[in-house]
């Protein structure tokens, strides 16, 4: 028998290089209905290539995008510059929000910056976290 829970995205992308946070937050995304399929990365380089391979099937692209500040290789602000490089049509189907444990100043004034950027949240990623991203923000596409 199907399961007929609806949840509020069909895809979410969680990047972010701690994998003890990605496991835990692609389980609550799913177990809370958030989303249906969990893109999980430790890189967001290999997220970048995802979003480029893909740009053009909105079938397989996020509905909604985590992305965590600090990360080797490609920071978070580093990965929204890489971003908005992309066509308008892939930015109206992802809503981007950063995500990090620490809160600077500095941080939160860039993230208010970028248009691409919805908002910057702190972390940890809980249930009342998601209930209060689905209850308070207008995302460009919900399922």
């Amino acid at each position: 028998m199907i399961d007929e829970h609806h949840t509020s995205f069909e895809n979410v992308m969680i990047i972010d290089d701690n994998l003890i946070d990605l496991y835990i937050v692609a389980r609550l995304i799913t177990k809370s209905n958030f989303g249906s399929k969990v893109l999980q990365y430790t890189s967001a380089i290999e997220a970048i290539n995802y979003l480029q391979e893909n740009q053009n099937n909105t079938a397989l692209l996020p509905n909604v995008i985590f992305v965590d500040i600090y990360m080797p290789g490609m920071s978070g602000f580093e990965f929204m510059a890489a971003y908005d490089k992309f066509p308008p049509a892939l930015k109206k189907q992802c809503s981007v929000f950063i995500i990090s444990s620490s809160i600077d100043k500095r941080d939160k004034a860039k993230a208010k910056r970028d248009e691409n950027i919805i908002a910057m949240k702190e972390k940890p990623i809980t249930k009342n976290f998601l209930s209060d991203l689905k209850n308070n923000y207008s995302f460009s596409s919900v399922s």
